[in-house]
This record gives C-alpha cells, sequence and structure tokens, in this order.
C-alpha cells in the first residue's frame, strides 16, 4: 500500500487502553494508514478497585494531541478522560460507549 501521508503532517493521536482493550484498533491504524500518525499508548493493566477516588493519578499532567482514543473500561477513567478532553479542547472518540453528558461531537459514534 503506497503512503497516503504528507512529509510533515503527522496527526498526534494518544490512546488510553485498560488491559490491552485498543490493540485490534492501533495494529489496524499501524497497517492501514503507515507512517500517518504519531501514535502514543497510555496503558493501564492494574487491578482497578471498583470505584476510583482520584482517577486524575492514572493520566499524564497535561494532555498533548490532535485526538484522543479512549478503550478504558472503567467509568471513573472514561469520565475523567472526557472531562480532560474538553477542557483541552482535544477530539475525543470512545468506542462502543455512550456517555450522557457528552456531545455527539465529543464522541461521534463509529
Amino acid at each position: 500500500m503506497a503512503n497516503r501521508c504528507t512529509e510533515g503532517s503527522l496527526q498526534r493521536i494518544l490512546v488510553f487502553q485498560e488491559r490491552g482493550s485498543g490493540e485490534k484498533k492501533i495494529a489496524g491504524i499501524e497497517e492501514y494508514a503507515p507512517g500517518c500518525f504519531e501514535l502514543e499508548v497510555i496503558s493501564i493493566d492494574t487491578s482497578l478497585p471498583a470505584m476510583i477516588d482520584e482517577p486524575e493519578n492514572y493520566f499524564p499532567a497535561e494532555l498533548k494531541a490532535d485526538l484522543v482514543l479512549g478503550f478504558l473500561r472503567h467509568p471513573d477513567l472514561s469520565a475523567e478522560l472526557l472531562q480532560r478532553c474538553r477542557q483541552a479542547k482535544i477530539p475525543f472518540v470512545a468506542s462502543a460507549k455512550q456517555y450522557p453528558s457528552a456531545d455527539r461531537l465529543a464522541t461521534p459514534p463509529i
């Protein structure tokens, strides 16, 4: 497959996953758009309590990305990530998730 991306136009995608939950999507991006994106993957692989009192501790202090993909299963972490993306004005896509507080632009259906 020819590389359709132009030099210097890499979009930075930040992926948050829990216990490998985004691996198939990450592999698809790498296979079907090689060299088109700068991917950073943050994996949370530890056992999590039913309720997380300080979800901010699982995230970097600042989100630096053009797009955030969320494959987090824990609702406290998902809600924190949505809030951080809104504050940073970064588009957020959460596969197969419904967020009552999110508008369609923040979490578009895929």
